[in-house]
């Protein structure tokens, strides 16, 4: 399921306080997206990583009291009712057999040992795809049968309006668009301890802007996303095809038009970003009139990604022109 469906049906199933697992692969954004989801809603967000808990971490420590057993809670499970929040629990399928057993009554009745969760929380899990050389345990069909499931499907676009929005490298950006299937190289059976996610590339984004030596940064994002996906993006990062300057773009007195995709990518990607720091009428409207000119793949590329910013070009002058020329796309 696409991010933006994701979140529409997690949102409804926390109105019914349904409890919902999302499964992915690592590094794609399964806990920042129920991060969002918290935000959106204005409600706690409380983020749980199962895997590292043990039985009484969840249930608390039995103690005597007026020959009575109890047990100490946890102080990390929320109590205040007046209160909304998303008890988040992460990486569940990794967590022993023992953890998933103490989660049972948690996740389907709402309480456990004397506890009960407040009854404006909602729960959602997530873990990644289990194979044997990833980890070790499994979810336990009891416990998966108290979630609805669904599988995180993350595109380019959908990582390329986070990145935007998330001022990430137009370098790194203009490269995933060029070469998708790289925006994630997750796989069970290499035996690399670095490999492409979108949280490595995040990684990456952060090394470009850090003072380390330039000489040190192939081995510095190979270490990131894998030495193969760092070699191919510094390569990328270098050849330039002669680029129009995008301030003559958005003065209106630009007429250079690369043709090569990866020029293209690369210009797409500066004047979002540009674009986004100076959204001007006059800006727009005379990038409007230059993407007229332009493959109309990249036209529609430039566009979108604005609008999905929230830039607006419907009251632009160019913006009928620009509408008739692009209708059929």
């Amino acid at each position: 399921m696409k991010v933006k469906a994701l979140k529409e049906t997690l949102q409804a199933l926390i109105a019914e306080k349904l409890p919902a697992f999302v499964w992915g692969s690592p590094g794609i954004g399964k806990s920042a997206i129920i991060k969002e989801i918290a935000e959106d809603l204005s409600i706690d967000f409380i983020d749980l990583r199962f895997s590292l808990l043990a039985p009484t971490d969840l249930h608390g420590i039995p103690f005597l009291q007026e020959d009575v057993t109890s047990w100490a809670l946890p102080d990390f499970l929320p109590r205040d009712d007046t209160k909304a929040g998303i008890l988040f629990l992460d990486e569940l399928n990794e967590a022993s057999v023992s953890v998933q057993a103490a989660a049972y009554q948690l996740i389907l009745d709402r309480k456990i040992a004397g506890y009960e969760l407040p009854s404006n929380w909602a729960i959602i899990a997530a873990g990644h795809h289990e194979n044997a050389q990833m980890i070790e345990a499994r979810l336990s069909p009891l416990l998966a049968n108290r979630f609805v499931h669904f599988e995180l499907d993350l595109s380019v676009d959908d990582w390329r309006t986070w990145a935007y929005a998330n001022h990430i490298d137009h370098m790194i950006i203009s490269f995933l668009s060029a070469y998708p299937d790289l925006l994630s190289t997750f796989d069970t059976n290499t035996k690399s301890h670095s490999f492409a996610t979108p949280r490595s590339w995040e990684f990456v984004d952060t090394i470009l802007k850090s003072k380390i030596e330039t000489s040190k940064i192939l081995e510095s994002i190979g270490g990131a996303v894998g030495h193969e996906n760092a070699a191919s993006f510094l390569t990328y990062r270098e050849t330039l095809e002669e680029l129009p300057d995008y301030h003559a773009i958005f003065e209106g007195r630009s007429s250079l038009y690369p043709q090569e995709a990866t020029a293209l990518y690369k210009l797409a990607s500066i004047l979002v970003t540009q674009a986004l720091r100076n959204p001007e009428k006059i800006v727009l409207n005379n990038m409007l009139r230059y993407t007229l000119k332009m493959k109309p793949e990249f036209a529609i590329l430039i566009i979108g990604d604005l609008q999905a910013q929230g830039v607006r070009f419907d009251r632009l002058e160019a913006w009928r022109d620009w509408t008739t020329t692009f209708n059929q796309l």
